[in-house]
């Protein structure tokens, strides 16, 4: 189950499970509660918007006071809607909010306690990963092209290839993102994931009108953690859309290129 946190004017969400199995930080923030201005308002947590680089590490900073993580562990990658998952180490660490990225991926983890594995949406699905037995995270940027490409299956392949981790220990959080019925497309992204997926893409895939329709990523992303190992009762899904929700969150549905980012925090305590 999700939860809403507040702190002061700042607001993000939590699993419970991540909560209860204890040894992480983690959040998924929403727009509410930084110091940025228009169209950026107000926790804009991304460094490639074009707001003010002095809003976004001060806003970097209260969202990881709130959410109990080390600002100065934050790791982040060039996501470029691939099926990428870089391992991450000490090497990785920024030692500036503002340095160059050295990969390009839309998928990291780590075993080394004090980094905090970071992706950032406006309608794309984080996925939060969290084996408590190994002591290994996970983070995870998935639109429908990296749904399509399995990038939450290669994240658990690789996290039981580099740190053994079973399957069926991992805990995962799917946070905020569009729904299926703000998710509005035409044919070519329902034909492209039946190209990469086949049947296990039809569920999810619901017709709208004669050239529209709808896709449920959250709940084929749910369905390949299954396929990848997970056990249902191990998955947390936030029922929370994007673009049914312009108070708490920006949508690039919505708003295009004129917005800030959210993002997705883990960290290994």
């Amino acid at each position: 189950m999700f939860h809403k946190q507040q702190i002061s004017a700042l607001t993000y969400y939590s699993s419970s499970q991540f909560t209860q199995a204890g040894g992480v930080a983690h959040g998924f923030s929403t727009r509410l509660g930084g110091v940025s201005h228009a169209p950026w308002e107000s926790l804009n947590l991304g460094r490639s918007r074009g707001d003010n680089p002095e809003y976004v590490k001060e806003n970097h900073l209260r969202f990881s006071k709130a959410i109990g993580s080390d600002m100065n562990g934050v790791i982040l990658c060039q996501q470029v809607h691939s099926d990428t998952i870089q391992v991450v180490t000490e090497e990785n660490r920024l030692t500036h909010l503002y340095d160059l990225n050295n990969f390009e991926a839309d998928g990291m983890v780590t075993n080394c306690p004090g980094l905090v594995l970071t992706v950032f949406y406006a309608d794309c699905i984080p996925i939060l990963l969290y084996d408590p037995q190994k002591r290994a995270i996970g983070a995870v940027h998935s639109g429908w092209r990296g749904t399509a490409m399995g990038i939450v299956r290669r994240a658990v392949e690789t996290m039981a290839q580099q740190y053994g981790s079973a399957p069926g220990d991992v805990l995962a959080a799917i946070g905020p993102g569009i729904c299926p019925r703000c998710f509005e497309t035409h044919s070519d992204v329902p034909e492209a994931l039946n190209d990469a997926l086949g049947m296990e893409s039809w569920p999810f895939i619901y017709p709208l009108s004669e050239e529209k329709y709808g896709v449920d990523l959250k709940g084929l992303i749910t369905h390949q953690l299954e396929q990848a190992g997970l056990t249902l009762g191990n998955i947390d899904c936030s029922d929370l859309c994007t673009a049914c929700h312009p108070e708490e969150f920006w949508s690039h549905r919505r708003l295009g290129e004129d917005r800030g980012n959210q993002a997705a925090m883990i960290q290994l305590l």
